[in-house]
C-alpha cells in the first residue's frame, strides 16, 4: 500500500471552522480521485492521507491532486509501523536506507515532523538518528542549509511516513467554501484568469457567455467551451449559460447614440447575469476587468456600469496589467485558446470612439428609450445551458 500525505496551510488558521474546511477538502479530493480504482482518502492529524494499491496509478493521481484547491503540497510516501512508546527507529532506518534514490547526490538532510507530541523522541532526535544511519550507509555528508536531497519524515503514529519528493499544490481554499459566483466569460485572455482566481478562493464558478449570433459565428462559443473544460478540471463540475446578445445589441444601436453603447451593453449584461445569479443562488458577479484597459474599464464607466445591479461585482484582475494577466493565462493553460482568432459580441456594433467618462444621469436618460426589462427577458428566454464534468466535455442541458 502506498500513501500520499496532503498538506494544507490556510485551513489550519480557521480556528473553530477548521473542521468544515477540512471536510470540504477531503470531499473534493474524493471527487477528484473517484475515477481511479482502489483509492482511499481520510483525514489524519493536521494532514490528509490518500492511500492506493497500484503504483501505476501515481501519475494520474499526482496530476489530479495538483488541481485541488486547498492543497499547498503533497508527498508520495512509504509507511513503517511506529508506536508512541517505542523509541526504536531501527525498522525506519532500514526502510529508508533500502529506498534511497539512485540519482547522484553529495549532500542530504533529514526533516522530521511529529503530528503527536506523545511520541517520546523529539523531531530533532529523530533527524539526528536517521541522518547518522544514512551517512554511515552512503558516506554522504549532511548539509542543513542547501542539501542536494531532503528526506522528509512525518511521525503520525501508528506509522512513520518517509519520502524524498514533495509536489506543490495550487493552494487557496477548498472548492465550495466561498459560495457560488457568476463568472462572465468572453473567450479572451482575461476572464478565464479571473474565474480561476475566484475558484482558488473557494468559490464555485457558474459561467455566463454572451454571444453574437445570429450576426456572428459560433467560434467564440467553442473557445469558451474549451476554456470552461479546462477550468472544470479544478472544480469537477461546471454550468455554462450561453446568452444570445446580437439582436439585443442591434436594438440598442437603433435607439441610442454610438459613444455610450459599450456602457449600455455592459449594463444589460450585468442585469441578465444578475437574474441568472438569482436562479443559481450565487452571491456575486465576477468579471475580467483591469482598470483602464479598455473604454468600459475606466473609473467613471466602471462606476456607471456597477449601478445596473445591486449584487457585488468582483474584479480580481483590477490592479493587474496585461503582461501579468497573460503570464497567469499561460500558467493556467488557457492562453493558447484565448488568442485564437474569433468574433464575439464585444466587437459587434462597437463605435469607433466610445465614451470613456460616462455620467449616470445621462445613461439613465438614454435608457428611457430602451425596453430594458424586455431586453433582459429576451436574453433569458434565448439562453442555453451546457454542463461540464471533469471526465466529459460540455453537453447541453435544459435551460432554467
Amino acid at each position: 500500500m502506498l500513501h500520499v500525505l496532503v498538506h494544507y496551510h490556510e485551513l489550519a488558521l480557521k480556528g473553530g471552522n477548521r473542521k468544515h474546511f477540512e471536510y470540504r477538502l477531503v470531499h473534493h479530493l474524493r471527487g477528484a480521485l473517484k475515477p481511479l480504482a482502489h483509492v482511499h482518502v481520510e483525514a489524519l492529524q493536521g494532514r490528509i492521507r490518500v492511500s492506493f494499491e497500484d503504483d501505476t496509478t501515481w501519475p494520474r493521481l499526482q496530476e489530479q491532486i495538483k488541481r485541488v484547491f486547498g492543497v499547498v503540497n503533497f508527498t508520495l510516501t512509504r509507511a513503517v509501523p511506529l508506536a508512541y512508546d517505542n523509541p526504536d527507529l531501527t525498522p525506519l532506518k532500514e526502510a529508508i536506507v533500502s529506498h534511497l534514490p539512485t540519482h547522484s547526490y553529495d549532500t542530504f538532510r533529514v526533516s522530521a515532523k511529529r503530528a503527536d507530541k506523545r511520541f517520546v523522541k523529539t523531531s530533532m532526535d529523530v533527524e539526528r538518528e536517521i541522518g547518522a544511519a544514512i551517512a554511515d550507509h552512503t558516506g554522504k555528508r549532511v548539509n542543513l542549509s542547501h542539501p542536494d536531497m531532503t528526506i522528509l519524515l512525518e511521525l503520525v503514529p501508528p506509522y512513520a511516513y518517509y519520502s524524498c519528493q514533495r509536489d506543490t499544490g495550487p493552494g487557496g481554499l477548498p472548492t465550495g467554501t466561498g459560495g457560488k459566483v457568476i463568472c462572465l466569460i468572453s473567450g479572451g485572455i482575461d476572464s478565464p484568469v479571473a474565474a480561476y482566481r475566484m475558484m482558488k478562493r473557494g468559490c464555485k464558478a457558474v459561467f455566463v457567455h454572451f454571444h453574437g449570433r445570429p450576426y456572428l459565428s459560433r467560434v467564440s462559443e467553442e473557445k469558451v467551451r474549451d476554456q470552461v473544460t479546462l477550468l472544470t478540471k479544478y472544480q469537477l463540475y461546471s454550468r455554462l449559460h450561453l446568452i444570445p446578445f446580437g439582436d439585443i445589441q442591434s436594438q440598442v444601436v437603433i435607439s441610442t447614440p454610438p459613444p455610450v453603447r459599450v456602457v449600455l451593453y455592459r449594463r444589460l449584461m450585468l442585469r441578465i447575469a444578475a437574474r441568472i445569479a438569482e436562479q443559481e443562488e450565487a452571491w456575486a458577479l465576477t468579471t475580467g476587468d483591469s482598470l483602464g484597459q479598455v473604454a468600459s474599464q475606466t473609473p467613471e464607466n466602471i462606476s456607471v456600469i456597477n449601478e445596473a445591479t445591486s449584487l457585488p461585482i468582483l474584479r480580481p484582475l483590477i490592479g493587474m496589467d496585461k503582461l501579468e494577466i497573460t503570464q497567469q493565462a499561460q500558467a493556467l493553460g488557457s492562453f493558447e485558446t484565448s488568442i485564437e482568432p474569433d468574433q464575439d459580441c464585444c466587437t459587434l456594433f462597437v463605435p469607433k470612439h466610445p465614451q470613456t467618462r460616462c455620467h449616470l444621469p445621462h445613461i439613465l436618460k438614454v435608457e428611457q428609450d430602451l425596453d430594458i426589462p424586455g431586453l433582459v427577458q429576451q436574453g433569458l428566454q434565448g439562453k442555453e445551458l451546457v454542463t461540464f464534468s471533469h471526465s466529459a466535455r460540455g453537453r447541453k442541458g435544459p435551460t432554467q
